[in-house]
């Protein structure tokens, strides 16, 4: 710190040269598309555009639970959209979601199709749609959507700051680690402090606030997230482990995990779910094996 150059921001700030780091070839201070791109669409009602992100995985995760509650109606065509090549810029995507952020939905249920973006409004939208995950007692319900407005406010602070810092920046700065990794550490003791009153975020039953929490929390103490846990010591979170081994054990969550993933182990790796047998036969260790026996 003490032999970095110190910067000082102009008068105006100008976009005149990339920001390096990991994501620098898709980040730009404008929004809508850049290139021209119809989104495909397949046969069931809803159709989910998305990547296996943590904010992805909220969806996936979300409707894998409904389909094993019964409800027919959750059934999905997931699409991939790899966000590092910047598909989330194409004129299709950005028509569902003009933020370019994934995952984006669209409901062709009704007379008139009906889009829905940010991951916290989808899972409302859902669990209000099938009438699950969503308690209906008034304290509970407060509940719950104060800790789902929890994590859309706070896993910024996670992924764009400490992970951005930690992992992806193409310099580490002392200075954005500590604050980032001190702010994740409070918020793992917020967590950690509820999970320590009752067995869910929203007391005693499972709801979209947990679908919300894990991918990003659950995600970051099961070491899955910027190879942060041992420097974050998550072990000392004892009830958010408690919690995140509970959630990883639900089936629904193991088949969400893998809906829209690149990255991991192939047979992790579902990159198009189109119909529940798709897991048996269309992971990407599967496609290669069958690949390899056309040769």
């Amino acid at each position: 710190m003490a032999n970095a150059p110190e910067y000082v921001p102009p008068k105006v700030w100008t976009w005149n040269k990339p920001n390096g780091g990991k994501f620098a070839s898709t980040n730009r201070p404008i929004a809508g598309p850049t290139h021209e791109k119809a989104l495909p669409v397949g046969r069931h009602p809803l159709q989910l555009y998305s990547q296996a992100t943590p904010n992805g995985q909220k969806i996936t995760i979300m409707l894998e639970e409904l389909l094993a509650l019964g409800h027919s109606g959750a059934e999905y065509d997931a699409w991939l959209i790899r966000i590092g090549d910047g598909e989330q810029f194409g004129s299709g995507f950005v028509e569902v979601n003009p933020n370019s952020k994934i995952p984006a939905l669209m409901d062709r249920s009704g007379p008139e199709p009906i889009r829905v973006f940010e991951s916290g409004a989808i899972l409302l939208y859902l669990a209000e749609k099938f009438g699950a995950f969503l308690p209906t007692e008034l304290r509970e319900r407060t509940e719950c959507l104060s800790w789902l407005f929890w994590q859309m406010g706070s896993a910024p602070y996670l992924g764009g700051g400490f992970g951005h810092f930690y992992a992806y920046a193409p310099i580490k700065i002392e200075y954005a680690i500590d604050r980032f990794a001190m702010e994740t550490k409070r918020q793992l003791d917020v967590l950690d402090r509820r999970l320590g009153e009752s067995p869910y975020l929203a007391g005693d039953n499972y709801t979209i606030a947990d679908i919300a929490v894990f991918p990003w929390y659950g995600g970051l103490v099961k070491g899955w997230l910027y190879d942060g846990a041992e420097f974050l010591s998550v072990h000392e979170y004892k009830n958010v482990m408690r919690w995140a081994d509970a959630i990883f054990e639900r089936p629904a969550v193991t088949r969400g995990r893998k809906v829209n993933r690149i990255s991991g182990s192939l047979s992790s790796q579902l990159h198009e779910r189109h119909d529940a047998d798709d897991f048996n036969t269309k992971t990407q260790d599967k496609i290669a094996g069958q690949e390899a026996s056309a040769s």
